[in-house]
C-alpha cells in the first residue's frame, strides 16, 4: 500500500485538529481588529498538507508527550509556515495569485492587510510557545523560542528565501542550491521534528537522530516540490506551476534532470528512515510521513 494511502487518515486528522483550535484561539473581536483576525482565519484554514504540524505532534508521540501540549507547538509551526506563505504571495516577493487552490490573501483583502496578517501570525506563534500552557519547564519553553526564532529567520527559512531571491538572477550550482533549500524549506521542518525531543527533554545521541531524518526528509520534500513544479498538475496543486523554469531559476530537476532528482530523493528517503534505527512501531508514522513526501501529487 501507498504511504499517501495509508497515511490519509493521519492527515485528515491533523488538519480537522489544526482548523478547530485556530478556530477558538483567533475568535474574531467585535472591533476594528476583525477584518485582520478574518484574514488570518483565512489564510489558516482549510488547506495545505499540514505537514510541519503532523511532524511536531510524530516526534512528540515518540516521547509520549501529552497531545494538547504538542499541538500547541504544532499551531506555532503552522502560524509560521502560513506567514511565511502569505508574505511569499505579495507582489514584491513572488505575485501569486492563487494559493492552495484559493485566491491569495493580498487579493481577497489588500497589501497592507496581507503584511498584517502575516506579522500577527508570527507573533502568535511565539505567544503560543511561550505560553505555560505548553510546558510548564520555562526552560523547555525557552529553547522551543530560541530554534522556531533560529529556523524562522536569516540562518533559515528566511535567509533561504534571500537566496531565491536571488537565484532569479544569479546561477546556483548543486552545493548552493542544496543550501538554498536547507534553508528555506528545511530548516521549519527540522524543527518540527526536533521540537518532540525538546518537549520530552531527550539526550543528544536521541536528537541527532530526528535531526538526520529531519535534514534527509527535508531535501526530499523539496525535490519533490521541484518534480511537481515541472510535471504536477496545477489544479491538483492549488496554484501555479512551471514559475522557477520560467524564472530560470536552479533547481534540482535543472540540475540534475528528472530521474537523477527522482533516484536522489527516493535515496534522501531511504536515509531518513535509516536514521529511525532504534525506534520501535512509535517511529512509523514518521516513517509514512517520510514516504509520503515523494508519493505526494500536491
Amino acid at each position: 500500500m501507498q504511504a499517501s494511502l495509508s497515511l490519509k487518515p493521519a492527515i485528515d486528522a491533523i488538519g480537522e485538529a489544526v482548523d478547530a483550535r485556530f478556530d477558538r484561539l483567533l475568535a474574531v473581536p467585535n472591533d476594528p481588529r476583525a477584518t485582520l483576525y478574518e484574514a488570518m482565519c483565512y489564510a489558516l484554514m482549510g488547506g495545505g498538507k499540514r505537514m510541519r504540524p503532523l511532524l511536531v505532534v510524530a516526534s512528540c508521540d515518540l516521547f509520549n508527550v501529552d497531545r494538547e501540549r504538542a499541538m500547541r507547538v504544532a499551531l506555532a509551526i503552522e502560524a509560521v509556515h502560513v506567514y511565511s506563505l502569505v508574505h511569499d504571495d505579495l507582489p514584491c516577493m513572488d505575485d501569486d495569485d492563487l494559493r492552495r487552490g484559493k485566491p491569495t490573501v493580498h487579493k481577497v483583502y489588500d497589501e497592507a492587510m496581507a503584511v498584517l496578517t502575516g506579522d500577527s501570525l508570527f507573533a502568535v506563534a511565539f505567544e503560543l510557545l511561550a505560553d505555560e500552557a505548553t510546558h510548564e519547564d520555562p526552560f523547555v519553553r525557552s529553547e522551543l523560542v530560541l530554534e522556531l526564532a533560529r529556523a524562522s529567520g536569516p540562518a533559515g527559512m528566511a535567509g533561504g528565501q534571500v537566496m531565491d531571491i536571488a537565484a532569479e538572477t544569479q546561477t546556483f550550482d548543486l552545493p548552493t542550491t542544496t543550501r538554498l533549500q536547507q534553508l528555506k524549506t528545511g530548516a521549519l521542518i527540522g524543527f518540527s521534528v526536533e521540537a518532540g525531543a525538546i518537549m520530552g527533554k531527550v539526550g543528544p545521541a536521541t536528537r541527532l537522530k530526528l535531526k538526520g531524518y529531519a535534514r534527509d526528509l527535508g531535501l526530499a520534500f523539496q525535490i519533490a516540490d521541484d518534480l511537481l513544479d515541472v510535471e504536477g498538475d496545477p489544479e491538483l496543486a492549488g496554484k501555479a506551476l512551471r514559475k522557477d523554469g520560467e524564472a530560470g531559476k536552479s533547481t534540482f530537476v535543472s540540475l540534475l534532470g528528472v530521474e537523477r532528482a527522482r533516484a536522489q530523493a527516493e535515496m534522501l528517503i531511504d536515509q531518513a528512515i535509516h536514521h529511525l534505527q532504534g525506534f520501535g512501531p512509535e517511529a512509523d508514522l514518521l516513517r509514512a510521513i517520510a514516504r509520503f513526501a515523494i508519493e505526494r501529487d500536491r
